[in-house]
């Protein structure tokens, strides 16, 4: 319970609140929606008419998923209903509802109907095929047969015939080429070294070499391989440019930027213009106790909601009424407490990483035509919408620990298509 602050200090603490509130709301308008038509410049991202990224979840009883477990695209681990997962209905019944506007649940049908003749493709990790599967399950209803698709080096993916729409999944994790090399004699001979995994900044992964004019629309990620725990000191990622090894050898982070640097202007030089390219930020995880090779565990039954820490709820209630802010601001800063707790880097927990690698993106991205897909905000909230336990494989959980990195489908990542088919339809008809 947190302590109760005398009332004196409190009637004192009013005023600072206050002030941080009028900052806070003052700069706000900064980072709102233009109202102003997109720019023509090419090399700039457009700006939709409302930010659907900012604001919160509400519970809607009247919403149901799209599409069940018989989905024939679904992954195993993944498909939360035929795990029996506990709380399915709950978990699909938060509708996200953006801060200045309404965002309307795809219509697959419509949807398809615009995409007509059209390709998409997912660049990245398992992220982003999570987010495939979501894709193709929700476009299913509007053609149900949909068949399996694996072409042009894709991982997986469909194609369906009714609107001749191809939808694919290019797995490359780093994006950039990477190869394990074994431990030679002529190498360091660093203790407990077993080779390292060689990593090209400047040459693409080939499972998407060959897809520059090929895909309509793109979303490009990589980030969630990219920890000590997937590539420990015994095994590192050592980096090389243009064959030959970066020195002073680069850590992780500074791995992660070159690899960036390079692969972006790869795509803005090998890519048309022409084609839609999103690059999707971070999606959260939601580690309790650990990392997910420590015990690390997610078995939440709700939405994180603001945790009350120097005064308890009636009394940041009651000073937050006392100022003259919209209720949606008191909200935000509310709700962004629990959030800073649990992702902001400077607390060093284990779900950090998220936040760390969008400040790269966002810093590498700026003056390019590939457009910012921030679905981090909206996730961080979701600590309840993991496979957690429901693995769908008996002793998955004692092999592999709690999976509270992916998500269940149905759930969260159809609130990522929601937005993602708006974005896409707002740019196609303009």
């Amino acid at each position: 319970m947190a302590p109760k602050v005398p009332p004196p200090l409190f009637a004192w603490l009013i005023l600072p609140i206050c002030l941080l509130i009028f900052l806070y709301s003052t700069l706000l308008p900064i980072y709102a929606p233009s109202s102003n038509p997109p720019p023509s410049n090419p090399l700039i991202p457009f700006s939709p008419p409302c930010n659907l990224f900012k604001g919160h979840w509400i519970m809607d009883p009247t919403r149901e998923p799209m599409y069940d477990e018989t989905c024939p695209f679904h992954r195993n681990a993944w498909n939360c209903l035929r795990s029996k997962r506990e709380n399915m209905g709950r978990i699909n019944s938060w509708r996200w509802v953006p801060d200045k506007c309404e965002l309307p649940r795809v219509d697959p049908v419509g949807f398809m109907g615009l995409m007509r003749d059209t390709r998409i493709g997912f660049v990245g990790d398992s992220l982003n095929e999570n987010f495939l599967v979501s894709l193709l399950c929700i476009l299913r209803v509007a053609d149900v047969g949909a068949k399996k698709w694996k072409r042009k080096g894709a991982w997986r993916g469909a194609y369906f015939p009714a609107y001749n729409v191809t939808v694919g999944y290019h797995r490359a994790v780093l994006l950039a080429k990477y190869e394990w090399q074994p431990k030679q004699s002529t190498l360091s001979q660093q203790d407990g070294l077993k080779g390292i995994h060689r990593v090209d900044v400047d040459v693409p992964a080939i499972d998407w070499t060959d897809i520059n004019n090929f895909y309509d629309v793109l979303v490009f990620n990589t980030g969630h391989w990219w920890g000590y725990d997937k590539f420990p000191k015994e095994t590192p990622l050592v980096f090389y440019k243009a064959g030959q090894p970066i020195l002073p050898q680069l850590g992780m982070l500074d791995g992660y930027r070159a690899v960036l640097e390079n692969m972006v202007a790869y795509i803005q030089r090998e890519f048309p213009r022409k084609s839609l390219k999103f690059w999707r930020l971070q999606s959260p995880r939601h580690f309790y106790g650990g990392d997910w090779n420590q015990n690390g565990s997610c078995l939440f039954n709700e939405p994180l909601v603001e945790l009350q820490h120097w005064l308890n709820a009636g009394e940041i209630t009651n000073a937050l009424s006392r100022c003259s802010v919209a209720p949606s601001v008191k909200m935000s800063i509310l709700i962004s407490r629990q959030l800073d707790l649990w992702f902001d880097p400077r607390n060093n927990g284990v779900n950090k990483e998220a936040r760390q690698f969008n400040h790269l993106i966002k810093e590498v991205l700026q003056g390019t035509d590939i457009r910012l897909l921030d679905l981090t905000h909206l996730s961080e909230f979701r600590a309840d919408a993991h496979p957690a336990i429901w693995l769908g494989k008996k002793d998955a959980v004692a092999v592999w620990g709690q999976d509270c990195m992916h998500w269940c489908l149905p759930g969260l990542p159809d609130t990522w298509v929601d937005i993602f088919t708006q974005l896409i339809k707002y740019s196609m008809e303009t």
